[in-house]
């Protein structure tokens, strides 16, 4: 089988994708289906390899016969799950052992893991791993280098031949070529989106690497900051700081990319985004779209702060100040440090936009074109001087939910000040 002209056309087919750069779930079903065509009795296959990635720890694909490939992530944790702990995986992690077969039915059968019994249910006569490392390191337990690994079911009596093995080996070790190419242009994308954004990462990978590398676009700027940061900095033990600031930023950096914005810095504590558009006809959705942000990043504040308030913990609170114009959106720093970003004068406003939230007692501040994207919605704090500029601009504030409020309560809220004001 090994020698199998169609298996041959199947490795040489990975060859080829090796030198592309291959969607790994498209092409795993690919090699399924043409392994299936080629008479290896596949009924079940899982691929499974780490990531790099902020929120997950490896990826798997898994492929069923006749259905179409799941792609999973699964997330870091503290602590490995007992079904890992009991999988195949693991076994051979611990052991060093690169490949694992068990007899599903048959004189030889061997049932010494709980995955089995869950295959032999679903009809699976022998189960075939191997591990196929990428590097010369131990493939041991810690290791993280330890390439793919692939679980191949058959449901045939009698389960996979010996020349049924010997192609699948055979097969894996091209595929491991080409999906170590897959892989590592799936964690170039993760790194550059995690640190960059999306936008700025991909212009990036698509070779925008040099300083001035950029283009001029319209946008939605937003800028929030955190209140009384300098204060906390210094009187808060550094872990419940740190702890408030990840809440902070998941209530503005987070709602503002739910909602399709573009998280370009961090910068101290604040929070640089632009929700972009090309036309003015595109501007509408652009602002809807910063403004919806906008009004879930103090919902959620609200939330997070009830649960501050039970344990005890500082309230947080910030500022957001929305601006719109023409920005140059592209690489600037020196040619060893390059950052993307955003510059020009819409952005220098925003920031001054954002710091007379304090004086205007507002959560957030607004130019008059947005406010009139939506202008039941805002209500006019008047003009206002914005350093270096020389004409004054009229800023719009949200405009108060109207609640009914006995006035024990309005004069307790006014004393405290309403969570609507910082």
């Amino acid at each position: 089988m090994a020698d199998n002209p169609l298996i041959s056309e199947i490795g040489e087919w990975l060859i080829d994708q090796a030198l592309a750069e291959p969607d790994i779930v498209e092409m795993f079903e690919a090699v399924c289906q043409q392994l299936y065509a080629a008479g290896v009795p596949l009924a079940r296959a899982r691929l499974t390899w780490p990531t790099l990635h902020p929120l997950f720890q490896a990826e798997t694909v898994l492929w069923l016969r006749g259905k179409p490939p799941e792609l999973e992530q699964f997330r870091h944790q503290n602590e490995r799950s007992e079904d890992f702990l009991k999988s195949p995986m693991h076994f051979m992690f611990e052991h060093n052992v690169s490949v694992l077969r068990r007899y599903l039915d048959g004189p030889n059968k061997l049932v010494d893991f709980p995955i089995l019994e869950e295959l032999i249910e679903q009809g699976m006569t022998d189960y075939l791993t191997i591990m196929t490392a990428f590097d010369s390191a131990d493939t041991t337990k810690d290791s993280k280098a330890f390439g793919l690994l692939v679980a191949w079911s058959s449901d045939r009596p009698g389960g996979f031949s010996d020349d049924d093995v010997a192609a699948l080996q055979k097969i894996q070790r091209r595929m491991a070529v080409a999906g170590k190419t897959a892989i590592q242009s799936r964690i170039a994308g993760n790194i550059v989106e995690t640190y960059l954004g999306r936008q700025a990462g991909r212009q990036v990978l698509d070779g925008a690497i040099k300083r001035g590398d950029g283009q001029e676009t319209q946008a939605v700027v937003w800028l929030s900051d955190l209140r009384d940061s300098t204060a906390m900095a210094d009187t808060m033990a550094p872990d419940d700081y740190f702890d408030l600031l990840n809440h902070y930023y998941e209530c503005t950096a987070g709602s503002a990319i739910k909602h399709g914005g573009e998280v370009l810095d961090f910068i101290g504590d604040a929070v640089l985004a632009i929700f972009p558009y090309q036309t003015e006809a595109e501007f509408p959705e652009a602002a809807k779209a910063a403004t919806m942000a906008l009004r879930e990043s103090f919902s959620m504040r609200e939330q997070v702060n009830d649960e501050r308030t039970k344990d005890n913990k500082v309230p947080i609170r910030f500022g957001v100040g929305l601006n719109t114009g023409k920005v140059m959106f592209g690489n600037i720093g020196v040619a060893e440090r390059l950052t993307f970003s955003v510059i020009g004068p819409t952005v220098n406003e925003v920031s001054r936009i954002e710091t007379l939230t304090k004086a205007a007692e507002a959560h957030a501040l607004v130019t008059s074109k947005i406010a009139a994207n939506e202008p039941g919605a805002w209500v006019s704090t008047g003009k206002h001087r914005l350093v270096g500029v020389s004409q004054e601009i009229e800023l719009f504030a949200p405009k108060a939910p109207k609640q009914n409020i006995s006035a024990d309560a309005l004069k307790t809220k006014k004393e405290e000040g309403t969570r609507w004001v910082n």
